[in-house]
């Protein structure tokens, strides 16, 4: 394993979704009692828990291949790995992106980097990968990239 980063919903997402079940366990519990209102606000709760919990993806670079949370390609069919601070990763994932990039963003992270792929045979040009330290995860594609060799 050469670079290994979990992305997580920060914990400001988690306690807004606790008030958004303790809201929810107050509005309904005051108009429709105190058993809808606790069913209410455990539901939303558990509802909020499943949404954070499978926004959380994996990033993991070893001697083979580059892994972001289910999608795998292996490091032969890369050439580049770009990091990109705030302004220029909302650049690419906005007005600069192209339509048929593969994009792994979260809102609550900064930086990214944009990883160049080198398969003429494949119609997506970048993977475009939110990480919290995007000069890291640049340099471990690139050692990795370079170890490898190139192209397939």
């Amino acid at each position: 394993m050469i670079y290994r980063e979990r992305l997580t919903v920060p914990v400001a997402w988690w306690l807004l979704g606790g008030l958004f079940a303790l809201s929810a366990l107050i509005a309904v519990g005051w108009y429709r009692g105190l058993f809808w209102g606790v069913a209410t606000g455990v539901a939303a709760a558990a509802i909020a828990g499943a949404i954070f919990a499978t926004a959380s993806v994996t990033i993991t670079v070893n001697a083979g291949e580059l892994a972001v949370g289910r999608a795998r390609i292996e490091l032969s069919y890369l050439s580049d790995a770009i990091p990109l601070d705030k302004q220029a990763a909302s650049h690419r994932a906005g007005p600069g992106a192209d339509a048929r990039a593969f994009l792994v963003i979260r809102p609550y992270i900064a930086g990214a980097v944009e990883i160049t792929l080198d398969d003429p045979d494949d119609p997506v040009p970048y993977w475009l990968i939110s990480t919290r330290h995007p000069g890291q995860l640049a340099s471990a594609l690139s050692a990795a990239i370079s170890a490898r060799g190139g192209l397939h």
